[in-house]
Parts: structure tokens; sequence; C-alpha cells
């Protein structure tokens, strides 16, 4: 299991190798390959905020990413995430929301077992998750900042393919993506109290004291709760946002003068198949 950088033209993202398979397109973006300038260069995917990029880069940011994974930018479903737990079944009905149609529902999870839609999510430091099940063959993609991770979204998530598609845990594979990492994450009592309440004192093993503060490791906090959920095939990019600027953008370090790296994933229509 390993990610692997890939290249198209100018556009650099990452795939991981759990999630090879014909009948799917996924990528992790990077902020390498866009037409932003400024705060927001290059391949800036985010169209708000206070000082929001020009609508017109984003969308031709949007059409390379697309174009790179060989997928159509119009078929991308994407939503309001608000740091909750809310897992979306996203439908035909919802092809273009979040770019091209107004997005009438929030969530930080997006699962769907029809073809032809690609599920985006979105982050600056969160950490961003990929799921995918070859036997029911549905899908879903996961946005859990440390509020999500403590309310055990991407398990949720889980749980909902199986209500929804039939998936078996033991057949998703899941690939987390760069997100801030235990080097950068330092926190007050806040953060580390949160994961305790959750999930009790196994959660210890990824929590440390540096100084009068804590570091917490997201990522494999994640990948040990699905774990716990009966999901065995588990790939995690070790790469840091925060301490990797160059290659993305991070809340932690710049604030809100950013953009955004996104991941997305899509069953393909059976045409491409």
């Amino acid at each position: 299991m390993s990610f692997q950088a890939q290249q198209y033209h100018e556009i650099v993202y990452h795939t991981s190798t759990v999630l090879e398979n014909d009948n799917l397109i996924h990528g992790f973006s990077t902020r390498l390959g866009g037409v932003s300038g400024g705060h927001f260069a290059s391949l800036n995917l985010r169209g708000s905020g206070p000082e929001p990029d020009k609508r017109e880069n984003v969308l031709e940011n949007y059409r390379r990413f697309c174009e790179a994974l060989g997928t159509d930018v119009h078929d991308l479903v994407q939503s309001k995430q608000i740091h909750e737990d809310t897992v979306r079944h996203v439908t035909a009905a919802d092809r273009g929301k979040g770019l091209f149609v107004t997005t009438d529902f929030t969530a930080d999870a997006l699962v769907t077992n029809e073809r032809g839609l690609n599920l985006m999510v979105f982050s600056a430091d969160c950490i961003i998750l990929l799921l995918h099940d070859p036997v029911s063959r549905c899908i879903g993609a996961v946005h859990a900042g440390w509020r999500g991770t403590a309310l055990d979204l991407p398990a949720k998530a889980v749980g909902e393919m199986g209500r929804l598609f039939g998936a078996k845990p033991e057949n998703i594979r899941v690939a987390i993506g760069a997100g801030i990492g235990p080097c950068c994450f330092e926190t007050h009592d806040d953060v580390p109290d949160a994961m305790r309440t959750a999930f009790g004192g196994g959660v210890e093993e990824y929590i440390r004291p540096r100084g009068a503060k804590w570091t917490v490791d997201l990522k494999e906090i994640n990948a040990w709760r699905l774990r716990e959920a009966g999901v065995e095939c588990i790939d995690v990019c070790t790469t840091c946002t925060a301490c990797h600027t160059d290659l993305y953008w991070s809340h932690r370090v710049t604030g809100d003068k950013r953009g955004v790296q996104g991941a997305l994933i899509g069953l393909k229509p059976e045409a491409d198949q």
C-alpha cells in the first residue's frame, strides 16, 4: 500500500494503490498546476472566503483537475462542510451541486453507489478520506477535522455504506490523504479531552504531551477507529500539510489567506468500462 505522485501537464496529484480499480477514478489534489495567483496559487478549489478567488479561476482549476483524472467537471457533487457527523446519501439529483448548482445540504461525508457521480471533499489541514467497496460497488468521501474525528465520522460513513448498499467493512478499502500531522497539530486540552470522552483509554496511544500542550495524531486515530469498525485495508499518507506548504495549503500556517486542496472519488459510467 502506498500513495503515488501523478502528473498530468502541470497538475500534480496523488493516488493510493488501495483504490486502484478499473471501475473507479480517484485523486488527492495538491496546490500545483492551476491558474490562481497570490495566496491562492495555484490549483485552488475554493471559491468562497473573506477574499474569494476569482470564479473563472476556480472553475478552470476544477476543469484541469477533472481532466487529469479523466472525468467530467459537471459530474461533481460537493457539500457544505460544517465539522459535524452527517453522512449524505448522494444521488443523481445532486449532480453539479457545489459548483454549478447551489448546495442545499450540509454534510462532512458523502456516499453513493451511482455511477457517473464524483464525490468531493476539501481540506487545508483536516483529514480527508476516500472509501471504496469493490464488492457492493459503492464509494464514500469524508472530511474529518478534529471534531469529525471525535465524532467518529469515517467509521459512521462505513456504517452507512453497509446500511444503504450492503457493504461489509472487511471489503471496504480506505485511503487517508495528506493532512496535518502530530508534528504540527499542537493543541490545548480541548482536543485530547474530546478524544478521550469519545473513545476512552484506547486513544492515548495517539496523544502525546508537549510542554503545557498536546500533540494529536488525527490520521492514526481515524485509521484505528476504522480498524475497530472492521476495515482491514487502510492506506495512510504520512505527509503533513503544515510541513509541506509547497504542495498543500495549511490553515495552521497561513490562517484564512489560502486556498484548499480536495479529494475526489467516482464510479466510472458503464460506457467507460
